[in-house]
């Protein structure tokens, strides 16, 4: 239930904000040492180097969690009837070698696992979505006021990773480092600039050639550079959405008992139609992946 003590703007605010750890900026209390924002405005001021702890910690546990799942599977794995765990874990290799082997037809054994660990690895990042917008929250403030003295209110503690751009960014910027590598590494330097700068127009005369080369190159890079841009926003805007729906659901749980009521059915309405979105939103970004790297192995 959303905790009476904030208005429904802070509230919002309070559940949107990271916990963030970095340089306490100028005019703040122990400035210039070490330690957690107590408001947004501190967490934008302590710039660049600040970390989003909660983000850092969850998306590290579930990525541990993926490894340690499909890893007891592939180690107790039998010839005989699966059980449970295994039977699961070989449908899901089984759905992302088929989905592979329809968007990718070079010849890389990279791209297969890649696409797994996306695919898992987002899906359980996306699925804290489901969690209840305010147990974990209050569980961090119970916490950070009976261990260490601090203000529940200046404890904040999003969820979801995949809210946080710094996800999306960092992963489709890791997969746009891996598609340029490729592209330079399969069709060689001259290769992937020709791409660049040698179409969508195409001239048989060398100075138009020239001509066209800086136009060539504007519209190629551009549509280069979109490639991770809208790959990280897909993902963070469709989970972000999501998240700010489940916050305002949450506000009318304190506004009376027919809306407390009227909210429980919509909670659940939502959360059913939201863990197709968040099963979709993992199966694009890793397709989308799966097809930029088909992309680089192969001439336009």
């Amino acid at each position: 239930m959303a905790n009476q003590a904030l208005t429904a703007s802070e509230y919002i605010k309070h559940h949107l904000q990271n916990l963030t750890y970095g340089k306490v900026p100028d005019g703040y209390e122990n400035a210039g040492s070490w330690g957690f924002a107590h408001s947004a405005q501190e967490a934008k001021e302590m710039g660049f180097m600040a970390v989003h702890v909660d983000t850092m910690f969850f998306s590290i546990i579930l990525g541990a969690i993926f490894l340690f799942i499909f890893h007891k599977a592939a180690k107790h794995a039998t010839k005989g009837v699966p059980g449970g765990l295994q039977n699961f874990v070989e449908w899901v290799v089984d759905f992302i070698d088929s989905s592979v082997r329809g968007s990718f037809t070079g010849k890389n054994p990279l791209v297969a696992p890649m696409a797994l660990t996306l695919f898992m690895w987002i899906l359980l990042m996306n699925l804290m979505d489901i969690v209840p917008v305010d147990w974990l929250p209050q569980l961090a403030g119970v916490v950070g006021s009976t261990v260490f003295g601090v203000d529940p209110h200046h404890v904040f503690f999003r969820v979801v990773p995949t809210t946080d751009p710094n996800v999306t960014f960092g992963m489709s910027l890791a997969i746009f480092a891996m598609t340029l590598f490729y592209g330079v590494k399969i069709k060689g330097i001259g290769g992937f600039m020709a791409e660049l700068t040698m179409q969508p127009f195409e001239a048989k005369s060398l100075p138009m050639k020239i001509l066209l080369l800086p136009i060539n190159f504007f519209l190629e890079f551009v549509g280069l550079i979109s490639k991770p841009i809208s790959l990280s926003l897909r993902l963070f805007g469709n989970l972000y959405a999501g998240e700010m729906i489940f916050i305002l659901i949450a506000l009318l749980f304190g506004s009376g008992f027919m809306l407390a009521i009227f909210a429980g059915v919509l909670q659940w309405a939502w959360a059913v139609f939201h863990i197709l979105i968040v099963m979709l939103q993992a199966f694009i970004f890793m397709t989308l992946t799966v097809v930029y790297m088909e992309m680089a192995h192969h001439s336009h």
